[in-house]
């Protein structure tokens, strides 16, 4: 990027997370990313451009071997004028969330990466003319864990996200519990599949957003966002799906539309044939445990019918959710099982902390890093390798569990179909120092949610105790 091409007017506020901030061009499909720092916390240019250097090398030569070239986007870092950066960091302060501004944008290093704009279709260099529709899912964990080092009975039975959805409601992340499980969504059960769309539709939390040419129609800021409007929805997707009924207005075209855009999200998710490498994991990484989460709404529903699970169908194994799933699942000790062997790394690196390079803990995340990954034994041989492999492996894996499928759709000009391209996005490597957090994390999360439901459970049953109690005294009067 040449010095004079910069300008800071060409560029606008695209989104942001906890860790970097995201603008996009006004013209051309691509994206700067920029890292952002506490107001105290300063890093070397050095270290911020090795960072996003390591960005780059883990999603070339890990994430797109194991989910394909055609869904990983890995870009490259670029270094742009200071000038340039102090005054778009300028201009976009304003559209930021006020929630978000705890962090700075970093404007000393000049360093960011240059990425395509997913909300856009992959098949063009420049924004096009006719309308493009952007769906961004983070699906999250997509299996119940089948570790035998699981403790807590309740995991082999609920999903991780159905049980934190109660601790985020009390702790006020957000108002209410959502109906949307990841089991239904990753069962390929084309009837589940369109329960848990619906769902997230409902209650969008930071699980979906729409892009409408680029620029964010629904989806949830945080917990005080108003409550999702349908029909504003409905009125923004009328042009790409007009209701076959013939409706322009009211409710049976708003929910003909919805209908339409869960339809054609389903069927997008459902295809694909990019190779990738996968393959290698499917061998000792198929269908294990429950395939249904004992807390989501439709699995409660069936056993209200009185089925105990419903039809299978499975996922087919070119589409990403299924390459997706195969990732999260080299998760193969749960993180009560990984976190003594965590210990193990921990206590050798304390007396060989030299050896850190050497263990590619920070990097070079290149071939040698993947193939290592490709290990799936179990058996512990009290080495550090061995327990290094698996605290790897599940750093990997919860990259794949917090990733997020961006699926671009515009309309066909001849026909009724749509064009579409699918891609991954938010495949940073997870950070070693994070895995304490996350078992206390688990921890917090599985005891709240057995209190929860213990204390529901025993409300309902005094409950019913109370209403037999008075019925006898009512009979022995009569």
């Amino acid at each position: 990027m040449e010095e004079g091409k910069m300008d800071e007017n060409e560029w606008g506020y695209h989104g942001e997370g906890n860790k970097s901030l995201v603008v996009a061009h006004a013209q051309r499909c691509v994206v700067l990313r920029f890292l952002k720092f506490p107001p105290n916390r300063k890093k070397t240019s050095e270290e911020i451009f090795q960072h996003l250097q390591n960005i780059v090398d883990f999603g070339k030569n890990v994430m797109k071997e194991f989910l394909g070239e055609n869904y990983v986007h890995y870009g490259e870092v670029v270094q742009l004028p200071l000038e340039f950066v102090k005054q778009l960091c300028l201009k976009i302060q304003s559209e930021r969330p006020e929630s978000r501004c705890d962090k700075d944008l970093d404007t000393l290093s000049g360093y960011a990466m240059c990425l395509p704009n997913l909300t856009r279709l992959q098949t063009y260099r420049f924004a096009e003319h006719r309308p493009i529709l952007c769906v961004e899912i983070k699906p999250k964990c997509g299996f119940i864990p089948f570790s035998s080092d699981v403790t807590h009975e309740m995991k082999h039975k609920v999903c991780r996200y159905c049980m934190h959805q109660h601790l985020k409601v009390a702790t006020g992340k957000w108002k209410q519990i959502s109906k949307y499980c990841p089991l239904d969504l990753y069962s390929g059960n084309k009837q589940r599949m369109h329960f848990a769309l619906k769902s997230l539709l409902q209650e969008a939390q930071n699980n979906l957003k729409i892009f409408k040419n680029g620029e964010l129609i629904y989806g949830c800021k945080d917990a005080r966002s108003p409550v999702a409007d349908w029909s504003e929805l409905a009125h923004h997707l009328k042009p790409f799906f007009f209701p076959s009924n013939g409706l322009a207005s009211g409710p049976h075209c708003t929910r003909a539309v919805i209908r339409e855009l869960v339809h054609v999200i389903t069927r997008v998710l459902l295809s694909g044939s990019d190779k990738g490498r996968a393959g290698t994991l499917s061998p000792g990484l198929g269908p294990q445990g429950p395939r249904v989460c004992e807390a989501s709404p439709f699995s409660r529903s069936l056993r209200c019918q009185g089925k105990n699970t419903p039809e299978r169908s499975g996922l087919p194994k070119g589409c990403l959710l299924y390459k997706t799933l195969q990732v999260q699942m080299l998760d193969l000790l749960d993180i009560e099982g990984l976190y003594p062997l965590y210990n193990r790394v921990e206590r050798y690196l304390e007396e060989f902390p030299e050896e850190r390079k050497t263990l590619q803990i920070d990097g070079p995340y290149d071939e040698a890093f993947y193939q290592k990954l490709l290990d799936l034994s179990t058996e512990d041989d009290g080495t550090v390798a061995f327990a290094l492999t698996k605290v790897q492996q599940y750093r990997v894996a919860m990259t794949a569990k917090d990733c997020s499928i961006m699926i671009a759709l515009s309309p066909c000009l001849q026909d009724a179909r749509f064009a579409f391209s699918v891609s991954v996005l938010d495949l940073d490597l997870k950070p070693y120092e994070s895995i304490p957090h996350q078992y206390k994390l688990d921890g917090k999360i599985v005891n709240y949610y057995s209190k929860t439901v213990r204390a529901k459970d025993n409300a309902v049953m005094s409950t019913r105790f109370k209403e037999s109690e008075d019925c006898t005294l009512v009979l022995h009067k009569v």
